[in-house]
């Protein structure tokens, strides 16, 4: 199973670049690439390379990951999944588990709480929590990328779009904390409290 973490946001709310901000001594998406590399190999980090994340961390002592550059400017999380999915399927995988930049509290035992949701039929397995979905924390299989680039061809942008395109089961998570986003800069100083 491949890792695929989407780092192409802007961090507009956060003011700067989030991926580069520090977690416990660490940049925060090496932090992430570091958690999904525990159970998931190769892992891919998706940016554009005018994300700043790209920009801030590629070839400056980032985190040990494939750089996936090819995501079409504008089209979201939603485009950084599908090129995302896409290079994991080109790598051979069969399922990729994905998450944002913006989750440090993220674990291992996250991943094996949602593999336990996979079925034969299932294209994807999202987290949830008793307030919502949570589509940047999930496995999702590899051959799902045609049907996620066909919904933002078609000009979708919502992440939430792919999980009525697909075949998706939802896992209620033992611990909701791993789900937390930082998108502010309070957001930060709550985990830190």
């Amino acid at each position: 199973m491949a890792g695929i973490v989407l780092a192409g946001g802007r961090s507009r709310r956060m003011g700067r670049d989030k991926a580069a901000l520090d977690w416990d001594g660490e940049p925060m998406l090496a932090r992430v690439v570091r958690v999904v590399g525990e159970r998931c190999g190769p892992v891919f980090v998706v940016a554009t390379e005018e994300s700043a994340a790209y920009r801030s961390l590629y070839g400056s002592g980032g985190p040990e990951a494939r750089w996936v550059t090819g995501e079409t400017p504008g089209t979201g999380p939603l485009g950084g999944l599908a090129v995302g999915l896409s290079t994991a399927a080109e790598a051979g995988a069969e399922w990729a588990f994905v998450c944002a930049t913006d989750m440090p509290l993220i674990t291992p035992e996250l991943i094996d709480e949602l593999l336990r949701g996979v079925t034969p039929s299932t294209q994807a397995v999202i987290a949830t929590d008793a307030q919502r979905d949570h589509p940047m924390a999930g496995v999702y299989r590899t051959d799902a990328a045609g049907v996620i680039a066909d919904l933002t061809a078609g000009g979708e942008r919502r992440m939430l779009a792919a999980l009525d395109a697909l075949t998706t089961h939802r896992v209620t998570v033992s611990n909701p904390e791993w789900l937390i986003n930082v998108n502010a800069p309070e957001d930060l100083h709550r985990l830190h409290a």
